[in-house]
């Protein structure tokens, strides 16, 4: 089981950027997918989450801003992230397990590198 995340970089407040979570050595639909960040000096935070039968999960905190999609035929999970303001500067990961609840509690066994997505002007 790989991940490979991509397509962080530095975007000005107010931009969108998208996300790839490519993966490898299993398939999207027995595995859930989260997406997490950290930035300097916090804690990791749980951002969406896609299960297998293709349902999602958003934290509160990116609710109507992140959206988390997949195309299975890429093997690969996206964030779409729109609006993006400076406090989203952090490096962005993604991870999996075969469970939901994992994977949602932050406690996903598989994770990928970290991309890095900074905000500024």
């Amino acid at each position: 089981v790989q991940l490979q995340a991509s397509g962080g970089g530095l975007v000005q407040p107010g931009r969108s950027l998208r996300l790839s979570c490519a993966a490898s050595g299993f398939t999207l639909d027995k595995y859930a997918i989260g997406w997490f960040r950290q930035a300097p000096g916090k804690e990791r935070e749980g951002l969406s989450a896609i299960s297998g039968s293709g349902s999602t999960f958003d934290a509160d905190s990116v609710k109507g801003r992140f959206t988390i999609s997949r195309d299975n035929a890429k093997n690969t999970v996206y964030l779409q992230m729109n609006n993006l303001k400076p406090e989203d500067t952090a490096v962005y990961y993604c991870a999996t397990d075969t469970s939901l609840r994992a994977v949602i509690s932050g406690k996903p066994h598989y994770w990928g590198q970290g991309t890095l997505v900074t905000v500024s002007s």
